[in-house]
């Protein structure tokens, strides 16, 4: 058991928050830039070092490994673009008094000829320091992005580029095997052979990879802009309504009907315009769907999920002490988010404390679903009183929150949504309730209404609330309130009290005690 698991333990649901932390803090903003085979992206992280928001992202897509196969050379237009986005991104990092940027480049310039000819002139016009990395260093990055927003995983971790794909496993919060390989799509389209000669080498290289990684029947975990292409097409081929990438869920079997419908779509442009990918973008889909299909086929992974970490999250984890590492990101993340954005930060947990009765038989993750509601049920409280329930519900199925699944995400939107609303009906996100069953809706429902009834219990910091007692068996909900409790449980505050009775199917009794 470890601090993700053990609620008692320092990382656990109450242990301290490490934002404030000289060692977290030191990381409160940093820039990071991949000088990629497609694109040159700058990321700037900022906030709550464990689950950092994107304070600022920008993709310029420069082809630097287009022709790469052919020539030995970087693509000539592509080196003038990315050493413009640089440039760029150097002025930016000065403006937003960034100390330094980390600047690391992967295939197409550690390839080419006149890689080191280009980090030359990189460091000549923008003092940056290019450091080149090779295969098996970058699926390293690669992989601990993913263990940034999967702490403790298992499985392979697949990062594709333009010019490379690497495989790496990760186990217990660890890097082991890894390796790389020529399969990115840039380098697949110079190949000799048409089709047929690209699925032969393409199944070739694979069955030389598993033979060097072994069995690898877990999670595999997708890393990169082509994969991410194929999932947007993979939710449009099926009409999935949480257009959310990270953590997005595939079958194999539906990687190889999406191979298919990609294969036997003959306007690629529709399709493109449809799944809002970039016209570069889909000129590689049909390809790296063909590596995908193999991949699947040759590992046979138990799932797949999508990954948005990759190797520029791993440069950040990389900076990170252990005991960060080692805390929950979705808790860390409403932690700072009640610390800036709550009215009164620190209430979350008394909130907590105060509805926990009603949930004792939940499990863990249950639990963990439950505190992150309460940290945040009060941050949105500067939206309009009548919109509020919704902005609540759009902030946690679509913030950039790690640690969570689709699933996960409507749970929590729906349990913000009914600490201001004792309905869900009406609202513009009726299509994605039905991604939870009927009895997961129906709990969320009540630690909103839980909660709603919770925050009339505001208080002075020590002062003695009263307590729920629940018991299940003859469903009756009881409401112990202390001398000091009782001022506050006026005639609303005993309508919520019902209100969430009703929804547990309970009748309800309230006792007040004497001094």
């Amino acid at each position: 058991m470890n601090a993700l698991t053990d609620p008692h333990q320092d990382g656990g649901l109450f242990g301290r928050p490490l934002f404030e932390d000289p060692s977290a803090r030191a990381l409160s903003r940093v820039g990071v830039v991949d000088v990629g085979s497609n694109s040159v992206r700058l990321v700037v992280f900022d906030g709550a070092a464990r689950s950092p928001a994107y304070f600022y992202n920008e993709k310029i897509m420069c082809a630097l490994g287009s022709g790469l196969s052919d020539t030995g050379h970087l693509n000539p237009q592509g080196r003038v673009r990315a050493l413009n986005a640089l440039i760029r991104f150097q002025c930016l990092a000065e403006g937003m008094g960034l100390s330094e940027l980390s600047v690391v480049a992967t295939a197409a310039v550690r390839d080419a000829s006149d890689g080191a000819a280009f980090c030359a002139d990189v460091l000549r016009e923008t003092g940056l320091t290019v450091r080149t990395i090779d295969g098996r260093e970058e699926a390293r990055l690669s992989a601990q992005g993913v263990l940034l927003g999967w702490p403790g995983s298992y499985g392979l971790v697949c990062d594709i580029g333009g010019s490379s794909m690497e495989l790496a496993e990760i186990s217990g919060g660890t890097v082991g095997r890894r390796m790389t390989s020529d399969l990115g799509p840039l380098k697949l389209q110079g190949l000799k052979g048409g089709k047929k000669g690209r699925k032969a080498h393409i199944k070739a290289v694979m069955e030389t990879m598993q033979a060097e990684m072994g069995t690898q029947r877990d999670r595999l975990f997708l890393v990169g802009g082509s994969w991410r292409a194929i999932a947007r097409v993979d939710m449009h081929r099926q009409g999935y309504p949480l257009h959310v990438l990270h953590e997005y869920r595939m079958s194999p079997r539906s990687v190889q009907k999406t191979a298919k419908f990609i294969a036997e779509h003959t306007d690629h442009e529709a399709l493109r315009s449809a799944c809002g990918i970039s016209s570069t973008r889909m000129a590689l889909v049909p390809l790296a769907v063909e590596v995908l299909a193999r991949l699947v086929k040759t590992f046979r992974p138990k799932d797949i999920a999508v990954s948005s970490y990759g190797i520029r999250e791993g440069m950040l984890y990389e900076q990170m002490p252990q005991r960060l590492r080692d805390r929950d990101p979705l808790i860390e993340a409403c932690r700072f988010a009640e610390a800036k954005d709550a009215r009164m930060p620190g209430f979350g947990k008394l909130l907590y404390q105060f509805i926990e009765p009603l949930f004792k038989s939940a499990p863990f993750a249950r639990k963990r679903l439950i505190k992150a509601a309460c940290l945040l049920h009060d941050v949105s409280w500067r939206a309009h009183p009548d919109y509020r329930a919704e902005v609540c519900f759009d902030n946690a199925t679509r913030a950039n929150l790690g640690g969570l699944k689709h699933a996960e995400r409507i749970f929590l939107g729906l349990a913000l949504l009914h600490r201001y609303s004792n309905k869900r009906e009406g609202t513009h996100f009726e299509g994605l309730y039905d991604l939870i069953d009927a009895r997961t809706q129906r709990e969320a429902e009540i630690v909103g209404k839980a909660m709603r009834f919770g925050a009339m219990m505001w208080m002075e910091k020590d002062a003695e609330r009263g307590a729920f007692r629940w018991f299940p068996q003859k469903k009756v909900l009881e409401l112990h309130l202390s001398p000091d409790a009782m001022p506050l449980f006026g005639e609303v505050a005993e309508a919520r009290l019902n209100s969430l009775a009703a929804s547990m199917d309970a009748s309800v009794k309230v006792k007040r005690r004497r001094r």
